[in-house]
């Protein structure tokens, strides 16, 4: 039986060993190291805290000790470092519990507030005016309601905030400053809410979650021990700090392959600008990213960067709720349904069957309705007939245009007899008013007329820039005025999984000259990376701004095992191999394990058969995984911002990835199927890079031809691709 251990570290832990002396702060690191090599090692003394407590106590030297707290099998949280006298009645004093609203697990000092001398005439309590139910839904920690409900004052008030779940609070003192019950809601409770039904016994789910902050340490940690660092849950390498901290003088971009840091850097790009910004209570900073939950882990690693007085002074939303927000506030669109981007291809077709056309492909003319009349923003025929049609395949006559322009005015005009919208429409829309808006305030400001209108943002920080489309872009660039520090955006090509191809330059954001490239990961190991590496052997890929980008130098300082790469006949027999993958790693139902495969149907088959001899799985949606435990399935798409301790990738086989319907457009459109193709590589090099520590890929028939011959003889060493230009030695 294996002795080794995962170890992460929990916030309040950091903050006591940073407070301990340079040469306990070495023994903590030692004891960590120790650890996670053996955990059953008996000179760490490990042993159980209290008869009726989780919690396990280990020897790190002869003052100190560790506090751990056991979140699944061989894994552990760090809780607290404490002197040997202190722990008893730290553990008489705090309580660990997942958060029901965000999944989270908290610390809970449960001491009483210290009261204040008795007043002649009893105050009201601070929360009165609201209920139980009502605190609780907002994310209060429910061991603290009763003192909670018993707060009188400021000060009492004050001695609870600081010592409980950020959470906790951040709410409680935003509705003690006057903040109604649905904004507190809307800006700081919804942003961490979980998307599923939070299971408060599930530790293993709860310590995964995005509102749990704890970091798991490496070789390229071992200097933050040796540092005062003001944070540590959200780790910043030192040759990030000049990306985050630079004075710019237009955008600037941050690429970087998987695991590489990008966000991190977005975030601390956020905190230095919210330092420089004069005192206020506006927000003049936009974060933005491409979906709902990718918006709410950033607020929740903003918080843990520098809690309720750096969000204050920033508008986190992801960028379709961003648009939406825009047309609202116009009151455009009242009574419309807005459509899923998935179902609008579907439309389409459906449309097309009511008028009889035969001549136009489906697919076709929903993609140039979205990327060029939509993401150009296009107003008239005229202005199609002259645009540019950037990565669309086949090119069109005059006449062609005109056929076009007129179907998807048809089709506009269809939805709306439908009662419905797309996304696209939306950011379309709020592109045009953004960019009338700037417009206007431009004018003003040459005029010197006094007009208060001024663009929306001051600064603009984008995450996952690669998933926005050419109209968000638009609105993007046209929500904060032309000048220095104006716009910050991370993101990776290689990692784009929708067909948004655009060049930045000719959207009026140029970042030529202001770009910069993150090259050390530090989520995988290097064999994992590696053979995600060859998958992406002979692509070339874009860099947003009209030139290629590549992942040379790409690199993790982080061991492993070899990613195991198996054939079955049939994939009945590929079903097989991967329950007995599951079987090997002790079918833990914990979620730690992932299976993604390329479609739904496959999904659903492999659900059955684990199932069948009694796997719990849970399936992953279109918000993340619809529950915490089991075994998470889904198709690759639904992978994105995921991560998991060990992956199974499951039909990769040809005509699944790549798709087979793309083999149509290999001589009828080249350059589609070149694109689709490169989407489809994405897809795969996205689910890869998702595994920790344990990857397996399986196939049935004849091989994904993105599994090369080193992958599937197993002959590839834990070195890159020589085709991409790795620094040998640097690995």
């Amino acid at each position: 039986m294996s002795t080794e251990a995962t170890l992460r570290i929990m916030n309040g832990a950091h903050k006591e060993m940073t407070s301990l002396p340079r040469q306990e702060q070495g023994a903590v690191y030692e004891f960590m190291n120790r650890f996670k090599a053996n955990h059953r090692d008996p000179i760490l003394h490990v042993q159980a805290a209290a008869v009726d407590s989780e919690m396990l106590t280990a020897r790190i030297d002869g003052s100190y000790r560790a506090l751990l707290l056991p979140v699944g099998e061989r894994d552990y949280l760090l809780a607290g470092v404490k002197h040997r006298d202190e722990v008893a009645d730290t553990l008489a004093r705090q309580a660990f519990r997942i958060n029901r609203v965000t999944g989270g697990i908290e610390v809970i000092d449960l001491a009483q507030v210290a009261r204040g001398p008795a007043s002649e005439e009893a105050r009201p309590p601070l929360f009165g005016a609201y209920t139980d139910d009502q605190l609780l839904a907002l994310g209060i920690a429910e061991p603290l309601l009763p003192q909670v409900r018993d707060l009188s004052s400021e000060e009492e008030l004050t001695g609870l905030v600081g010592r409980a779940p950020q959470l906790t609070a951040d709410v409680l003192v935003a509705l003690a400053a006057g903040t109604s019950y649905d904004d507190v809601y809307a800006q700081i409770t919804e942003p961490v809410e979980a998307e599923a039904p939070v299971d408060p016994d599930d530790l293993t789910a709860a310590v995964n979650s995005p509102a749990t902050q704890v970091f798991s340490d490496d070789e390229a940690l071992q200097a933050v021990l040796g540092q005062k660092f003001e944070q540590w849950q959200v780790f910043l390498h030192p040759t990030q700090r000049k990306l985050a901290e630079k004075p710019t003088t237009g955008p600037t971009r941050v690429g970087g392959g998987p695991g590489t840091g990008k966000t991190i850097v977005a975030l601390h790009r956020v905190a230095h600008l919210v330092r420089q910004l004069p005192a206020g209570k506006d927000k003049p900073i936009l974060l933005t990213t491409f979906n709902r939950n990718l918006a709410a882990d950033l607020r929740t690693r903003l918080i843990a960067l520098g809690g309720q007085e750096l969000t204050a002074r920033v508008d986190i939303v992801n960028i379709d709720k961003l648009a939406a927000r825009v047309v609202s506030e116009a009151k455009i669109g009242a009574g419309k349904r807005i459509v899923d981007d998935n179902r609008v291809p579907g439309l389409w077709q459906t449309f097309l069957l009511e008028i009889g056309e035969k001549a136009w492909d489906a697919d076709f003319l929903y993609a140039e309705w979205t990327q060029v009349i939509l993401g150009q923003v296009l107003n008239s025929r005229n202005e199609y007939f002259r645009a540019r049609r950037p990565n669309r395949g086949r090119s069109l006559t005059r006449g062609e245009r005109d056929q076009v322009w007129q179907l998807t005015e048809q089709f506009t005009n269809w939805l709306d007899g439908q009662g419905v919208w797309t996304w696209r429409q939306v950011a379309e829309r709020a592109a045009r008013l953004e960019m009338d808006r700037a417009a206007r305030a431009a004018a003003a400001a040459e005029e010197s007329s006094g007009s208060l209108l001024r663009h929306r943002y001051r600064h603009v920080v984008v995450d996952e820039a690669q998933d926005l489309s050419a109209a968000h872009w638009k609105m993007l660039r046209a929500m904060a005025p032309v000048l220095g520090d104006d716009m910050f955006l991370a993101g990776d090509t290689h990692q784009r999984i929708y067909d948004n191809h655009v060049t930045l330059g000719s959207l009026g954001i140029n970042i030529r000259g202001r770009s910069s490239r993150l090259t050390l990961s530090y989520r995988t190991t290097r064999q994992i990376l590696a053979a995600a590496l060859e998958i992406m052997s002979g692509e070339v890929y874009d860099d947003l701004n009209g030139g290629e980008e590549n992942l040379a130098g790409y690199r993790s300082l982080l061991r492993g095992t070899q990613p195991t790469f198996r054939a079955a006949a049939t994939w009945s027999q590929e079903l097989d191999l991967v329950f007995d993958q599951v079987k090997e790693w002790g079918c833990p139902a914990d979620g730690s394990v992932a299976i993604c495969v390329p479609t739904r149907e496959l999904t659903a088959a492999v659900a059955a058969r684990l199932q069948q001899d009694g796997v719990p799985v849970t399936e992953i949606g279109p918000d993340g995984p619809k529950g915490a435990g089991g075994v998470h399935i889904g198709t690759m798409h639904r992978f994105k911002g995921l991560e998991y301790q060990r992956m199974i990738i499951a039909g990769v086989s040809h005509g699944l990835i790549p798709r087979q319907m793309i083999d149509q457009f290999a001589s009828s459109d080249p350059k589609r199927y070149q694109r689709e193709r490169q989407r489809d590589r994405s897809l795969l090099f996205v689910a890869a890079t998702r595994a920790r520590d344990e990857l397996a890929v399986f196939w049935h028939g004849t091989p994904s031809p993105f599994l090369t011959s080193r992958l599937i003889q197993q002959r590839l060493s834990e070195e890159p691709a020589a085709q991409l230009g790795l620094d040998r030695q640097a690995l």
